[in-house]
């Protein structure tokens, strides 16, 4: 194989100078089938011939990739990325990760100057500003102020981090969203290093990484254990994916936007299912979309299911690099290289793919999904009569629409003001909150001003997330949607909480240069600061009075935004219906105030003669968002912004970071701590042994995300969370969210499986409780875990289908096997988590096709023991399991192992990969 490598290995003259390459064009006059080989696995072959060394990646490993197999298989593929990015909420633990994993070298009398990033890692802090201030010109100057008091230590940490590691960078607050930051910015399509040329790969600690597919770029989301692993020079090894070809076929209609579009694919994608998989895209629809049309489905793989939504490198590509500033001598060169490389889509390719999907494009019409995943695509034609069904389903009460309670009130029903139903409470001395039993409202007096609340009311209307703010025809179009809207003389209803986060300053820039943003900001939609928000679960608080109306009136209410995840209790733990819409949508929801209504016929609202105004009335041509275009966008904008965007502002630069090769651990530090895993590790891991007589701490059933397993929101002081930081003085207001505190593992477990909306069946209580088995008590998770550890009881969770979907989420395995599970036996599970519980050295574990919880009667009051783990373990090895239920009952069955490399298995065996790459550097 060296000799095939090095009679392949060729020379590319640059502008840049000569640089070698691995030609794959010459590999495939050997190997015909690459040349029907799909894109991203031409580079995966490539990556794998280029760090062939015979050890990590072997021959058998290139072989996997030239005989791929369009129906998928347990082959092994390795992958070394270019690259590593972090957003903050997963590099602050990455980094105390590596941190400790020095501290200990040192501690052992080695070289801590050696542990070191191996490949370039960009860390963006985007996702700690929270939404506490709204609707005014202050409102980002104070979130700023906020968010630096909040994150002082974990900034600290991060800036210590940028001085004392090579090979790291931060881009600080308020510069821009890692996404958006990469497309526009640190995503190159072709890298030069070290005399060599290659395609630009990477992986991200957020699972909205594959947003880079948009620009020709292989990069997927991967947990903050993986990313660690590579950035200490690991591979990350996957069995060989299946590739579907998403077929585009025809052009959107006028008044689609690319919200439109990526709504419908994440619809049909799920339906079809693609968990695990590529998706590549081409068609002659492709032809019609630019690369920010391509980034916002790409953006959303995650919500597909697959791993990479990957649109090949071609013209759309070089003007878009060239528009957002890329240097000229690099377009060259990410032209030359994958022209001459089998890289550069034509559109006349002939590849086999392993299913081939069509979209046509033609046939869509507006939409919104809600009002709990991505993928419940809903007509916004038919989101008014499926309201009801939704409030069945989640409150088991009928629906009574506006028209009902207007007439209600004009014929002097129940629902006026003098009525003994209503139960006045003030708020403060200005607002006053009166709740109406019978029409199951709540009135709110605030000045001069009255509205009433009810079920289907928006309370928080946010332009947040990568997932649009990247693409400038739908922000351009949002802004021209608000201005449309102030010349007829409307307004956003004094209910909803409105913010604009965009992705990065470059779009304020071109909002600016078209005047919108002021039209934005007219209509209280002010630039909020530059990250995640809303998305995340950072919208902030809601106003008092409409907290307290929510509380009163037991209310669905609802938020739209225009972001990518939607799930229960994510965006705000009292809003339980959550809408994913375009930026232009979301404008248009804030002046209706509520999702009960038929945008596309029903008036949003009246002008001040009492005039209907419809959605049609505002609504902008896409010849008037093209006039926009031309006139907002300037590639001087992203030169301006970007050669900056490491400086950071006032706050940044004046911030005090400690100094020294050795991170400086505070014991009193309610952010930051040295985790556990390490300290005083063993030269060699113990011998696996079966696991015996284990307890279930969780049972749970389908679709249970990370964000089930690990909340990211806000948390209050009766949370085992809270009462830790309470007892270490640490006043309510100033807890912070979970994402925020991911640096310190005493917070984080007592988080794990404590969001509010979890339901674990063993448990009558819904929200983090489990019961103790010993006792037959019921008590919070956290509790019970530590019981169980005090008895060396070891723990198993019990999961259904798709389990650890949602965010690439490290502390979903991390807290996992900090409570002490040793293994997880689930029906099915989404890709980044089951590698999350390998690196954490948990076992997943996966009932064999055709059984599941129930269909074997588990009720997870039995005791579990998992047999055939030391007699040695292989990929997809299956162990028998014997579950004992207190009436002396026995349940035999079969679950096979998920590793699925021989590399995982010794991850296993040492505990995690964290381990297992330490002790490779002190055996050295």
């Amino acid at each position: 194989m060296k000799e095939t490598i090095k009679n392949i290995t060729k020379t590319l003259k640059t502008k840049q100078g000569d640089l070698k390459y691995i030609s794959l064009k010459d590999f495939a006059d050997k190997h015909p089938k690459v040349n029907q080989l799909p894109f991203s696995i031409k580079i995966l072959l490539e990556n794998a011939l280029r760090n062939y060394d015979g050890f990590l990646i072997e021959e058998e490993h290139i072989t996997n990739l030239v005989n791929w197999d369009p129906k998928g298989s347990s082959t092994s593929v390795p992958y070394k990325p270019a690259r590593v990015l972090m957003q903050d909420f997963t590099g602050v633990p990455a980094v105390v990760d590596i941190a400790a994993i020095r501290s200990e070298a040192i501690r052992k009398g080695k070289d801590g100057a050696k542990i070191n990033p191996k490949v370039p890692v960009d860390l963006v802090i985007d996702h700690s500003v929270q939404v506490d201030f709204f609707g005014t010109d202050y409102a980002y100057k104070k979130n700023v102020e906020f968010e630096y008091k909040r994150n002082e230590e974990r900034y600290e940490v991060l800036k210590w981090a940028q001085n004392a590691f090579e090979n790291f960078t931060v881009v600080p607050p308020g510069m821009g969203i890692c996404h958006q930051v990469n497309l526009e910015y640190l995503a190159k399509g072709v890298v030069n290093r070290d005399g060599w040329a290659f395609p630009d790969t990477l992986v991200g600690t957020d699972s909205h990484t594959p947003m880079v597919n948009g620009v020709g770029v292989i990069g997927w989301g991967v947990g903050g254990i993986d990313a660690e692993a590579a950035l200490l020079g690991q591979p990350i090894y996957f069995s060989a994916p299946k590739v579907i070809g998403l077929k585009l076929e025809g052009k959107r209609p006028e008044g689609i936007t690319s919200t439109d579009m990526v709504l419908e694919i994440t619809q049909v994608l799920r339906s079809y299912g693609v968990v695990g998989d590529f998706v590549e895209v081409f068609g002659e629809g492709l032809d019609h979309l630019t690369v920010p049309d391509r980034a916002t489905i790409s953006n959303m793989s995650p919500e597909f299911g697959c791993t990479v939504t990957y649109f090949p490198i071609d013209d759309q590509t070089i003007k878009y690099m060239k528009d957002t500033n890329r240097d000229q001598d690099q377009l060259d060169l990410v032209e030359n290289y994958c022209k001459n490389n089998l890289l550069w889509r034509t559109g006349k390719e002939e590849i086999t793919y392993s299913d081939i999907v069509a979209v046509d494009l033609s046939n869509l019409e507006p939409t919104v999904s809600g009002p709990k995943l991505p993928q419940q695509k809903i007509l916004v034609k038919e989101l008014k009569n499926k309201f009801s069904d939704i409030l069945k389903e989640a409150h088991g009460r009928d629906y009574l629409s506006p028209n009902k309670r207007e007439t209600w009130y004009a014929e002097g029903g129940s629902g006026t003001k003098f009525n003994k139903q209503f139960r006045e409470q003030k708020v403060d001395k200005e607002i006053s909150v009166e709740k109406d039993e019978a029409l199951h409202s709540v009135h709110i007096a605030q000045g001069n001003e009255q509205y009433s609340l009810s079920d289907g009311s928006i309370v928080v209307a946010a332009i947040t997330s990568c997932t649009n703010t990247s693409n400038p025809s739908v922000m351009l179009g949002a802004g021209l949607v608000a201005r449309k809207a102030i010349e007829k003389g409307i307004d956003v209803k004094p209910w909803v909480k409105t913010s604009l986060a965009p992705g990065s300053k470059v779009v304020t820039s071109y909002l600016k240069r078209a005047g919108l943003l002021e039209d934005l900001e007219a209509l209280r939609f002010h630039v909020v600061g530059y990250g995640c928000t809303t998305c995340i679960g950072n919208s902030g608080p809601l106003p008092p009075h409409i907290d307290k109306a929510i509380d009163d009136g037991e209310l669905l209410v609802a938020s739209v935004l225009s972001g990518n995840r939607n799930f229960e209790a994510r965006i705000h733990n009292k809003i339980e219906m959550n809408f994913l819409a375009s930026p232009m949508l979301v404008v248009a929801y804030a002046i209706a105030g509520r999702v009960d209504i038929n945008l596309m016929e029903d008036p949003l609202t009246k002008d001040a003669n009492g005039q209907e105004v419809y959605l049609k009335d505002i609504w902008p041509s896409q010849e008037e968002i093209n006039q926009a275009m031309k006139i907002a966008t300037s590639k001087e904008d992203y030169a301006r912004e970007y050669d900056v965007i490491f400086d950071g502002e006032e706050q940044w630069q004046n911030l005090k970071a400690p100094s020294g090769l050795d991170y400086e651990w505070k014991d009193d530090s309610t952010y930051i701590k040295e985790i556990p895993f390490f300290k005083d590790i063993s030269d060699n891991p113990e011998t696996l042994k079966n696991i015996e007589n284990a307890n279930v701490l969780m049972k749970l059933g389908n679709s249970v995300t990370t964000d089930h397993i690990s909340p990211a929101g806000l948390f209050s002081d009766r949370s085992e969370a809270g009462k830790y930081l309470t007892d270490k003085g640490v006043e309510k207001n100033m807890f912070n969210s979970y994402g925020s505190r991911r640096g310190n593992h005493e917070v984080m477990m007592r988080g794990t499986f404590a969001n509010v909306r979890i339901n674990n069946e063993i448990a009558k209580r819904k929200g983090g409780y489990t019961n103790y088995f010993p006792d037959n008590k019921e008590m919070t998770v956290y509790d019970a875990a530590m019981k169980y550890k005090e008895s060396k009881t070891p723990l198993v969770v019990i999961a259904g289908t798709q389990y650890g979907s949602g965010s690439s989420r490290d502390w979903a395995a991390k807290g996992t096997i900090l409570l002490g599970v040793k293994a997880v036996i689930a029906t099915s599970y989404e890709r980044i988590h089951r590698s999350n519980l390998v690196g954490m050295g948990v076992l997943p574990l996966k009932f064999k096709g055709g059984e599941d919880a129930y269909s074997l009667n588990l009720t997870g009051r039995e005791t579990y023991s998992i047999k055939g783990i030391e007699a040695g373990l292989t990929p997809g090895k299956e162990l028998d399991v014997v579950a004992t239920a207190p009436d002396g009952k026995i349940t035999e069955f079969k679950v096979i192992t998920r590793l699925d490399s021989k590399i995982e298995i010794e991850y296993v065996k040492h505990g995690g990969i964290l381990q297992y790459v330490l002790r490779q550097f002190l055996d050295e």
